[in-house]
């Protein structure tokens, strides 16, 4: 009897040992890459990013922090702002089928016109596969890659976690922040927060 007790043991020693399948993306290293499809049927992968700065911006329209940041067209205006600069912006939906936020891509493209989005994608992610590979708890959950393709933030859009849109004024920015140091060449100052929002609906 020792010896298969010993064994399992020792299984359970190793998987113990095993990195994590949904172990968060480390700032300071390379970003997972991905490939999804956009809602006009593009196909983009980060890696074809390279020698650019990428924004990734968790989403979800019905969400009351996302609605926060777009009612007002803060978030639009950062979008702007970093695609007039040569910043991919990408917009992920991680909402599955049947989810709060998950909707047609006509329906999407027709959410973004509405609200003016500037960003250089739209990404659905109904299987959640992108969105656990960055563990994105959050909407919005942003991440911020370096030209070389390294993680240089994650976490929250700002540092008020009030879903009130007056509280916007008075906030850091963090991807503002991330995005100017980047530009300039600068180390980003803070490189890590906790997001605040709704759950992503996988």
């Amino acid at each position: 009897m020792k010896l298969p007790i010993l064994a399992l043991l020792s299984v359970i020693g190793l998987t113990a040992c095993l990195p994590s399948a949904s172990a968060a993306p480390v700032v300071g290293e390379p970003a997972p890459n991905f490939t999804a499809t956009d809602t006009n049927g593009v196909e983009h992968s980060l890696s074809d990013f390279k020698g650019k700065t990428v924004v990734l911006e968790w989403s979800n329209h019905d969400c009351p922090f996302v609605v926060k940041h777009y009612s007002v067209g803060n978030m639009q205006k950062l979008q702007a702002e970093a695609t007039a600069d040569d910043v991919v912006w990408l917009t992920i939906v991680s909402s599955a089928e049947g989810k709060q936020g998950n909707v047609s891509n006509e329906e999407a493209n027709k959410i973004m016109e509405e609200a003016g989005a500037k960003s250089t994608a739209r990404l659905k992610d109904e299987s959640g596969e992108i969105g656990k590979l960055y563990d994105a708890k959050t909407t919005p959950h942003m991440f911020v890659i370096d030209k070389d393709g390294i993680l240089a933030y994650a976490g929250a859009i700002d540092s008020d976690s009030s879903f009130k849109s007056s509280s916007i004024e008075s906030a850091d920015n963090y991807v503002t922040a991330a995005l100017a140091s980047l530009k300039a060449g600068e180390p980003v100052k803070v490189a890590s927060t906790k997001p605040y929002g709704c759950s992503v609906k996988y």
